[in-house]
């Protein structure tokens, strides 16, 4: 296998992971849970799900695949902004549907292709690593979140701790 299918694969794989460890979590939660937030300072899982969703229009449809970019970011935070366990749902999938199937197109010369990004010049790899770390720093608020409201009858998304 080549150094580029590798990366390839795992960001496939690492994109998969997040997905499925929020989905874990929103399918434990009430829609209640999936919009309360700790503080006002502070995210729902709802706002996360929206400007995560919000981030991949920008970075995955607007800069790699060149569709119009029509993104309100400070939108996504407002305090008002609602949503059902079932449109939080649907939001996870859909957009990392779009993601995975933006990945799988592209060809290997499309990853060095380059992109701007709040004025840096960057290549396509580098906005899907750094979407996966971006992803993964949310999923992990989330998951927070989900043990907060949750507490005994969270289950885990990964490896169970010893008890």
């Amino acid at each position: 296998m080549k150094v580029n299918e590798i990366v390839i694969n795992n960001l496939l794989s690492k994109f998969e992971q997040i997905k499925n460890r929020m989905l874990s979590v929103l399918n434990q939660l009430s829609d209640e849970d999936i919009n309360w937030r700790p503080n006002e300072e502070s995210n729902s899982i709802a706002n996360l799900v929206i400007h995560i969703a919000g981030n991949i229009h920008p970075r995955i449809e607007a800069g790699i695949s060149g569709h119009k970019d029509n993104r309100d970011r400070d939108g996504e935070f407002d305090v008002k902004k609602i949503l059902s366990k079932n449109d939080a749902i649907k939001r996870i999938e859909g957009s990392f549907n779009i993601l995975e199937a933006t990945i799988r197109n592209l060809s290997y010369d499309d990853y060095l292709k380059p992109q701007k990004i709040r004025q840096n010049n960057v290549t396509v790899l580098d906005v899907l690593l750094q979407c996966s770390t971006h992803f993964s720093e949310h999923l992990g608020q989330i998951l927070y979140i989900g043990k907060m409201k949750l507490n005994k009858d969270y289950i885990t998304t990964s490896i169970p701790r010893k008890k």
